[in-house]
């Protein structure tokens, strides 16, 4: 080989390894990564024939020495009622808060550039109607572009808000189980906005006496947790979209977006290790491997429709540190305490409990399923044991 053929050999070397090395930096830059906070909203006007929700989020830039702006937001309402929406209108305004900012009386968004520090905003949602008593959720979709380094991107933020609250005393339909009596409670729809500490002192203890066990379901502890995703939010990989068809049709691993929910917990070798494993141990006749190999989750996750409106439109994970919330209810509330999975199939399974509970127990307790698995909205259930063995 000539000087010449080795030149244009080391010279190609050259820019592989540039075009490498360009390609590597790219990988490791994190882009648009601006988020939108599900942020606190109250209703500041709570009367028969008007609402008004405001609520206080924050943009938030997570790159490092890379601006990104946001040229457009708006804001997408959808009511939900036991009743017809006729008649009744919404309005919304999204008002910037950030520093040196100047809302605009026509409602129009300025582009703004979102910096190391939070940018601050406001938004408010006007309903009216003649009566909105049957109204009872607003779904509140914030759409808005992200514009930096990597492009043009539309995400939006979605927001639950419960507008209708039960009393505490329209929980008194208790009835038997083995060695107990059980109470299911009715909440609002619990969202994002909630604590579950909170919830147990609100509605559990005006019926509670000592020596008292609540539960609360796994499902709404992760919706409390914010554990829940749009599948648009959800980008299937390779492994998602080929081992989906492999789960059976009732899994919500069956689908691309529920197993990509998965590998985004986990990563993709684990599943892919999981399933492949999982299969050899079925045809071994051991089924359920890959569910003890892919963790937890794998179990919990529920897809599109697995648990009541709103959230029938939502993937919704498991919950994170059960045994966590168990303890802090426990403390301060007095109750002991379990976080569950149960369902209409007899199947009762606890993610975390209180020590001075006992499995089988709970287990009887919970059996029948008093909780509901359809539009109850009883998430928590009280358990009160009793002495009588005629049970």
């Amino acid at each position: 080989m000539g000087i010449i053929g080795s030149i244009t050999i080391a010279a190609v070397v050259v820019v592989l390894l540039l075009l490498l090395a360009l390609e590597v930096q790219y990988r490791r830059r994190p882009g648009n990564k601006l988020e939108l906070t599900s942020g606190h909203w109250q209703l500041e006007v709570y009367e028969p024939q008007r609402y008004l929700l405001v609520g206080e989020l924050e943009f938030r830039n997570t790159t490092k020495h890379l601006e990104v702006m946001v040229p457009e937001i708006w804001v997408e309402v959808k009511l939900l009622s036991v009743a017809s929406l006729n008649g009744i209108t919404t309005t919304t305004q999204v008002i910037p808060r950030y520093k040196d900012a100047e809302p605009r009386a026509d409602g129009y968004w300025e582009g703004h550039i979102v910096k190391r520090d939070p940018s601050p905003i406001e938004i408010q949602i006007e309903v009216q109607g003649q009566d909105l008593s049957a109204l009872r959720v607003a779904w509140i979709r914030v759409h808005y572009l992200t514009y930096g380094p990597q492009g043009r991107f539309p995400k939006v933020r979605h927001v639950i808000v419960p507008l209708t609250f039960p009393s505490p005393e329209d929980s008194k339909n208790w009835r038997p189980a083995t060695k107990a009596d059980v109470l299911p409670i009715r909440t609002h729809l619990l969202t994002h906005l909630d604590d579950p500490v909170a919830v147990v002192q609100r509605y559990v203890l005006p019926n509670a006496q000592p020596g008292d066990i609540v539960t609360i379901g796994e499902t709404p502890l992760a919706i409390m947790q914010g554990r829940f995703r749009h599948p648009s939010d959800v980008k299937p990989g390779w492994v998602a979209r080929r081992l989906c068809y492999l789960f059976l049709p009732t899994s919500s691993l069956a689908t691309a977006c529920g197993l990509q929910s998965l590998i985004d917990l986990v990563g993709p070798v684990r599943v892919l290790g999981a399933f492949l494993v999982g299969a050899i141990a079925k045809v071994l006749g051991k089924p359920g491997v890959f569910y003890q190999l892919a963790g937890e989750q794998a179990r919990l996750i529920d897809d599109v429709t697995g648990t009541i409106p709103p959230y029938d439109q939502f993937i919704v994970l498991g919950p994170e540190n059960p045994q966590q919330v168990v303890d802090q209810i426990k403390r301060e509330t007095g109750l002991a305490a379990a976080i569950v999975d149960v369902n209409d199939l007899r199947a009762v399974k606890i993610l975390a409990a209180s020590s001075d509970i006992t499995e089988p127990f709970l287990k009887q307790a919970l059996i029948k399923n008093p909780a509901g698995n359809a539009s109850e909205q009883t998430p928590v259930v009280l358990i009160r044991p009793v002495k009588s063995l005629e049970r």
